[in-house]
């Protein structure tokens, strides 16, 4: 990863950002939720990991409705030739630190508990809040201090996820 520069995302990088998350999901449907994060602005912080120059990594944050500051993390993409060298988990750590630095609370996520366990997301930081994704995959970080300030609640994700 010596060559790995993340940083936050550019207008100019925005057709290499599709053209990552086309790439790396099944079908147009993260390219398109980005964009519309993007135009709506509920995008809180876009970065993108370049390789040589190149954009080869995506992760977004976006604004969330809670009950205290929150962010949902989503998408994280890495281009298939540059998977299984850190750099996902640079992006989503370098996003939590941009963060909290900027005064968010916590944050959500949907996916898999032994990947985001690492980074310090919980099932159990989640549970007492009601979300269409509620379930063992929905997980939340505490970014100020070791608890969220509340622990029940309504959780939404920025208007674009509904219509993925």
């Amino acid at each position: 990863m010596s060559n790995t520069n993340i940083r936050p995302e550019e207008p100019i990088d925005q057709a290499a950002v599709r053209a990552i998350l086309r790439q790396c999901f099944p079908g147009p449907e993260e390219a398109h939720l980005v964009d519309q994060l993007r135009s709506r602005g509920d995008a809180e912080i876009m970065l993108v990991a370049q390789e040589d120059g190149r954009p080869v990594g995506f992760v977004a944050l976006s604004r969330m409705r809670a009950p205290f500051k929150a962010l949902g993390l989503a998408p994280v993409a890495v281009l298939p030739e540059y998977r299984n060298h850190g750099i996902a988990a640079e992006l989503i750590l370098r996003a939590l630190a941009d963060a909290r630095d900027a005064g968010w609370e916590g944050v959500f996520v949907l996916g898999d508990p032994d990947y985001y366990n690492r980074f310090g997301f919980t099932i159990e930081a989640a549970q007492g809040f009601n979300s269409p994704f509620s379930g063992p995959h929905f997980m939340a970080l505490a970014l100020a201090g070791d608890r969220l300030p509340a622990s029940s609640g309504a959780v939404e994700y920025a208007p674009a996820f509904s219509e993925l």
